[in-house]
């Protein structure tokens, strides 16, 4: 009796450790600039539906960190570049912002974080040395802080940076090496980090490669790629994820951090705003940036694979188009959780879609059909609407470039709309527009409906998303002992 119960209550642990975790090994980022944010209840039950058990937060948003509260999610915290100079000039200014955003959200939240990202690519080219002098004080700080609370063994602090922080002159990975004018703050950095056992933390954009050089050979973005390869010595590079990331390891070993763990804090491809963003060419790359995480295939020269953040998990309509308009859509999900195209995510599994979204009327924003496109007031209105909407796919080559004048003004009348909340009055455009109920959508061009940010409740409990694991290993606790009693 007392072996067959052994195995009864062994088969127990097992079915109720598959139900909690779920597939292993996903990490996404969680990007929070949206004008209708999706409830970060909903987004923790999408990531874990989805198999994602690792995040990154560029922020300690309040309401993501107590939704990740005994999810089961392992959290990577950010601090924003904005935040490194008091974070630097002052250790009680990092004392308190880990008691404010780490502590209490670990010991009141049940939150598992793991890593706090103090900055985000602080050594971009484009920032011009502003964050040059800031960065490594207030990592100091920060782990001092981390230290102080208590949480210096299981918190563990890394600097996000750009892949644009190391190059080579050759052109080849075994010549890499870090950035003459910060190479020596490098190196510092990746000391400190070494000494208090945080990883280094990189962020790799094929798709960027493809954008900033229209020389560069298309196929090479992707993983199964069929562009000439780089031979490097006896390493041949069949495409740029890893020349790239075996070009940071070889700066690394020039500088005596051979062992030095790398996390990839981004990576992903966006699916408009360009004409290389797009669906087809974001489901190949992500489809095979995927297959390597599950396959637990690494580079050549590091046969261990990093570990791996998803850049990104949802769209975000507010983000700035400084860097360019496909910004806004690197989302595997699209702003509501809905899917954009379907990918493999290991165990025979598919994306599935954000439960329990609500959504404003279901009506549309359009030119009336008694205006005229080349009416001066229209394209006054357009700016207008496009100057507090996100339109930036009616680029050229987005998904919605191809519109006559018409549907043009018609998409981003209606973007304003929704992006008003569809309030009394913002479809209005000087008697230029009409409220429609009929989807004026037409192929790859989606006309939005946004979220009902009213119709959204503050959830009571935070950790409701695993009470039907509990029930279930409940229910099969109890019949496991009437089994027991009757043997």
């Amino acid at each position: 009796m007392g072996k067959h119960c052994f195995l009864y209550f062994f088969m127990l642990f097992l079915v109720s450790e598959g139900l909690t975790k779920g597939v292993a090994g996903l990490a996404c980022n969680w990007g929070l600039q949206s004008t209708h944010p999706l409830q970060a209840n909903i987004v923790v039950k999408l990531m874990k539906d989805n198999g994602f058990n690792k995040v990154k937060l560029f922020e300690a948003d309040p309401e993501a960190l107590k939704a990740l509260g005994k999810s089961g999610i392992q959290v990577m915290v950010g601090i924003p570049n904005d935040l490194l100079a008091p974070l630097a000039s002052n250790v009680q200014a990092a004392v308190d912002w880990v008691q404010q955003n780490v502590s209490k959200y670990i010991s009141q939240n049940g939150a598992d974080i793991r890593y706090v990202a103090v900055g985000n690519e602080p050594f971009l080219k484009t920032y011009k040395d502003m964050f040059l002098h800031t960065t490594l004080p207030a990592l100091q700080n920060i782990q001092a802080a981390l230290i102080k609370a208590g949480l210096g063994q299981k918190v563990k602090v890394t600097v996000p940076l750009n892949a644009d922080v190391y190059q080579s002159d050759s052109g080849l990975p075994s010549a890499g090496n870090f950035r003459a004018d910060i190479h020596d703050l490098m190196i510092s950095i990746i000391k400190f980090l070494r000494d208090n056992g945080g990883p280094l933390t990189i962020n790799i954009y094929p798709f960027l490669s493809l954008y900033a050089d229209p020389n560069f050979p298309v196929d090479f973005a992707f993983f199964n790629s069929t562009a000439a390869p780089v031979v490097d010595g006896s390493i041949t590079y069949t495409n740029v994820y890893d020349a790239n990331f075996d070009t940071l390891i070889s700066a690394l070993e020039k500088n005596g951090f051979g062992s030095m763990p790398v996390i990839i804090g981004e990576v992903g491809w966006p699916t408009d705003g360009n004409s290389n963003a797009n669906i087809e060419y974001a489901r190949r790359f992500n489809q095979g940036l995927l297959d390597r995480i599950l396959a637990g295939k690494g580079t050549p020269k590091r046969r261990t694979p990093p570990e791996v953040y998803l850049f990104s998990l949802i769209d975000e309509d507010n983000k700035s188009t400084l860097p360019g308009n496909f910004e806004r859509h690197w989302g595997v999900f699209n702003f509501d959780g809905s899917i954009k195209y379907q990918l493999k995510i290991g165990g025979g599994k598919g994306l599935v879609p954000a439960k329990g979204v609500k959504y404003l009327a279901r009506q549309w924003c359009v030119m009336s059909p008694q205006a005229s496109p080349s009416d001066p007031s229209v394209q006054e209105s357009m700016t207008y609407a496009c100057t507090y909407a996100d339109c930036t796919s009616l680029g050229f080559g987005s998904s919605c470039g191809n519109l006559d004048p018409k549907k043009n003004a018609s998409y981003a009348f209606n973007m304003y709309y929704q992006t008003m909340d569809q309030r009394k009055g913002t479809c209005s455009f000087n008697n230029r527009s009409v409220i429609t109920t009929i989807d004026p959508s037409q192929g790859s061009c989606r006309y939005e409906i946004m979220i009902d940010l009213g119709k959204h409740e503050r959830p009571r409990n935070s950790s409701a998303g695993r009470r039907p694991n509990s029930l279930i290993a409940a229910l099969i606790l109890a019949f496991m002992l009437i089994i027991c009693g009757g043997l």
